[in-house]
């Protein structure tokens, strides 16, 4: 018996699809865009941190395609560490303020220039970052002038879902979303 053949559900604007096409790396902020940006503080001082399934696997979605999904974040923790590694993620930068050096160490280290970049934060040290980058992508979470600077704006905010709506809108524009389900079809 053949499977049906499933038709997208998702629709993003053509301007958007065209920005976003070529983007073959993603850098992604953590807290207030994988996280809603809140800090949970145990009694020992240990941060935790709440991620959203739909989240990760929009990040493992863009590795099938052919995208690589790239952390540039301000804080550390074994929680994301840990999460990062049950995601697949190999470029990951912790605790660093000034993110411009390592996404270009990630540019370099993939043989790729900020024209194939796409980029989503939500605070002033994402901007410098989030500028160069080909596509650029905040919550509504995100502050003010990171929102300006945004070529796109999730409808979810951060930790809810908005790291897989801009894995959607990077699978569409690569023309790859549509297979991708199919195999999900059964």
């Amino acid at each position: 018996m053949a499977t049906s053949q499933i038709t997208p559900a998702l629709n993003f604007a053509p301007e958007l699809l065209l920005k976003a096409q070529g983007v073959r790396v993603a850098f992604f902020d953590i807290d207030g865009v994988l996280t809603d940006g809140g800090l949970y503080m145990a009694e020992q001082g240990e941060t935790l941190k709440r991620f959203n399934t739909l989240d990760g696997h929009g990040l493992k979605l863009l590795q099938k395609a052919g995208i690589t999904p790239a952390v540039i974040t301000g804080r550390d923790s074994p929680a994301l560490r840990a999460r990062l590694q049950a995601l697949g993620i190999s470029h990951a930068h912790f605790g660093t303020e000034d993110k411009r050096p390592a996404a270009e160490l990630t540019l370099q280290a993939l043989g790729l220039g900020w024209s194939a970049a796409a980029a989503m934060g939500d605070d002033w040290p994402d901007l410098p970052v989030m500028r160069r980058a080909a596509f650029r992508c905040a919550p509504p979470n995100a502050h003010a002038e990171v929102r300006a600077a945004a070529d796109y704006i999730t409808r979810l905010g951060g930790g809810q879902g908005a790291v897989r709506e801009l894995c959607d809108l990077l699978l569409v524009a690569g023309g790859r979303y549509a297979g991708l389900l199919q195999d999900y079809a059964g």
